[in-house]
């Protein structure tokens, strides 16, 4: 059994959302909270400016909770640079705990998993789960200087500036629960590796990573992938969503339907950005804008959130290593 079941139903209750200038050129742009005119953000770098967009998702999801910062009892947060000091030195301008997660872009399921389960057991009864990334410090971090001006190859995604945050909540049986989304399931996912080790294909390398979660997760709650409204990756875009689908057909399971991935649909016109988005900030700008906004307004009713991640560092890349993914998934339901 890889997924847990809540049943005190934790509910999503606001959200928070920042990005940068090329993201708010799609359709995600009308949909977020800020949308940046330039993706510093005022800051003298790149890291500076992750920081901040993360802090900012953070504080807008507990301003738009109309709550106050008092009364939020821990923050599950990660990033993709070393040692997560986006999530770390954000987690300075608040005076709540901080609990560290990396799991590369997969990190904003795997904080609303965590956070879900926390409040669920009643070991607390608000929590922010948040991450974010930046193109230009995920590019010098992963792969070369921005001043060489290196060709992106056809396979290559392009990070994601922005930042996302969830306030996820026990709303103690009152009255206007149904208003707000539940988390009512999720799935934590196992590492998969297919051998990749092309570090500009990474939807080649995380598609596998989904199929395991997504069929683990229709096999441990016994449903059909049609009980969906919409299973959201992220980030796999357009050629990793393309073969997470045929992986999925090949196992009897056609998800076409009712399929999307954040990083196909983040940019305006996805043939300039090659693949589309990756980072962690984009499944977290997507899902906590766009996607919860269709939410809320009941378009869509149930939602299966997959974000994947891949494992790799700079390390392993450079001494050859294939790159280990994995996938957690997050079900969202209006009851």
């Amino acid at each position: 059994m890889h997924t847990i079941f809540f049943e005190n139903k934790p509910r999503i209750i606001a959200t928070g959302t920042i990005a940068g200038p090329k993201e708010c050129a799609g359709v995600v742009g009308r949909y977020v909270d800020k949308a940046l005119s330039e993706d510093t953000f005022g800051e003298s770098t790149y890291e500076k400016a992750e920081c901040k967009m993360l802090s900012y998702a953070i504080n807008q999801a507990i301003k738009n909770a109309n709550l106050d910062e008092k009364e939020i009892d821990l923050l599950v947060s990660g990033d993709l640079l070393n040692q997560i000091i986006s999530a770390s030195f954000a987690a300075r301008d608040f005076d709540f705990p901080f609990l560290g997660v990396y799991g590369a872009c997969s990190t904003m399921a795997e904080s609303m998993a965590i956070a879900a389960s926390f409040v669920n057991a009643g070991y607390y009864k608000k929590i922010v789960s948040a991450t974010g990334s930046h193109f230009s410090s995920a590019e010098r971090q992963y792969r070369y200087p921005l001043e060489l001006g290196n060709t992106r190859p056809p396979q290559a995604q392009w990070t994601v500036t922005g930042a996302g945050g969830a306030l996820i909540a026990d709303m103690g049986g009152r009255n206007n629960q149904k208003s707000y989304p539940a988390i009512t399931s999720a799935t934590f996912g196992k590492v998969v590796d297919f051998g990749i080790t092309d570090v500009n294909n990474l939807g080649a390398a995380m598609s596998p990573s989904s199929q395991s979660t997504i069929l683990n997760h229709l096999r441990d709650t016994g449903r059909n992938a049609d009980y969906y409204d919409l299973i959201v990756t992220g980030d796999l875009g357009a050629l990793g969503s393309r073969i997470l689908k045929d992986l999925m057909w090949e196992k009897g399971v056609d998800i076409e339907p009712n399929h999307v991935d954040c990083g196909e649909i983040i940019y305006n016109v996805i043939e300039d950005e090659f693949q589309g988005g990756s980072g962690a900030g984009c499944s977290a700008v997507v899902f906590n804008s766009y996607i919860m906004d269709k939410i809320k307004k009941r378009e869509l009713n149930k939602v299966l959130f997959v974000a994947t991640g891949a494992l790799l560092s700079t390390v392993s890349s450079g001494q050859g290593e294939s790159i280990p993914c994995i996938s957690h998934a997050v079900a969202i339901e209006n009851l």
